[in-house]
């Protein structure tokens, strides 16, 4: 049984602090999703701080959804180098917020160096990169903890404090005007449509039929959007030529128009990637196909509608990586589109009982 609350926790809070806390997370959006986890359990231990979140321009909207995150505070490091510059005008913007502890994410030296430059008094993060002098609030034992999820939601406890047999699941809200204005705007009506997700970081993530899977659904009389970034532009075109007028392409840089896509479809069916963990926080039905991939370790915390793998599990399996080097991609082309069709008519045909007076 997942934490569905914040409250379901066992944490001794503390509600006389109220210095404004900071978290840096990962910034891929799948990750930066699970990090609401993190604020759900920072809002239990210190309930009258305020949270905010570092975020990049990608990820800025999904801050806008989030209960109990104050603001984003938006900045765009290079990868790949310290871009010592930008960090301190990172710092200094971090320093005038005033800060009074910062939960580091990621084990990089460079995440560290910008609050260690703001001077936030507790600077907390795992062990890594030999980061001596940048945090002052060490954590171990990172690599025993099974997943992702465990190791961040790990720092907003208190030191050595046991880990709850459930994490409070991510929550994006969307408001019901918001969805509505932006059907309008898209010109999409108000009838139920599935919503596509067809990229991943990684093409070994990429399930093979979605064309093939549009069609079906269009030909059964359902509507079709495709979502995702300006990478899933050229997919998005093959899946319309393939699907027909009931499928539209709906891709674009905006990650906003994503989220609200997620928050407006009927279902949502997902590689697992960013837009996954989206639409399952979101609360829409979600199917999410995985195979190089394990659900264990990666799948959101929501839960899903249904968790869809090849019937015959590979010796390869999860590999995790994100070009297929074994196997000819089996993991992913041994899942027809026809066995997806019928999940997805049987979660469309149980929402339908539920919605019913």
């Amino acid at each position: 049984m997942k934490a569905d609350s914040p409250e379901d926790l066992e944490i001794v809070s503390d509600a006389d602090d109220s210095r404004p806390v900071l978290i840096v997370p990962y910034m891929w959006i799948g990750d930066f999703v699970r990090g609401h986890t993190v604020v759900r359990v920072l809002k239990q231990r210190w309930p009258n701080r305020p949270v905010d979140m570092l975020v990049t321009t990608l990820c800025a909207p999904l801050v806008d959804y989030m209960p109990g995150v104050r603001a984003g505070v938006v900045w765009d490091l290079p990868r790949g180098r310290l871009a010592l510059r930008q960090q301190w005008g990172l710092s200094r913007q971090l320093r005038a917020r005033g800060y009074g502890t910062v939960l580091i994410m990621p084990r990089t030296w460079k995440s560290a160096i910008a609050p260690a430059l703001a001077g936030i008094p507790e600077r907390v993060g795992f062990v890594g990169e030999a980061r001596f002098g940048l945090l002052n609030r060490w954590r171990w034992g990172e690599r025993a903890l099974p997943r992702m999820i465990d190791r961040k939601a790990s720092l907003a406890l208190p030191a050595k404090a046991e880990r709850p047999p459930e994490w409070p699941a991510p929550q994006l809200r969307v408001p019901g005007e918001d969805v509505i204005r932006w059907r309008q705007a898209q010109g999409l009506g108000s009838g139920p449509a599935v919503a596509l997700a067809p990229g991943a970081v990684g093409s070994s993530k990429r399930w093979t039929y979605y064309a093939e899977l549009a069609r079906m659904l269009a030909e059964h009389g359902i509507d079709v959007w495709v979502i995702g970034g300006p990478n899933e532009k050229a997919i998005a075109a093959e899946i319309v030529a393939t699907g027909g007028s009931r499928v539209r392409d709906l891709t674009g840089h905006d990650l906003r128009n994503g989220i609200l896509a997620m928050a407006a479809a009927t279902l949502a069916i997902s590689n697992d990637s960013g837009l996954l963990h989206v639409a399952a926080a979101i609360g829409t039905p979600t199917m999410g196909i995985f195979g190089p991939t394990s659900p264990y370790h990666w799948a959101p915390l929501n839960g899903l509608a249904a968790t869809i793998q090849a019937k015959t599990p590979l010796p390869c399996q999860p590999c995790h990586r994100p070009v297929c080097t074994r196997n000819d991609h089996r993991c992913m082309r041994d899942i027809p589109a026809a066995e997806v069709l019928a999940i997805a008519e049987r979660v469309l045909a149980e929402t339908r009982e539920r919605a019913a007076p």
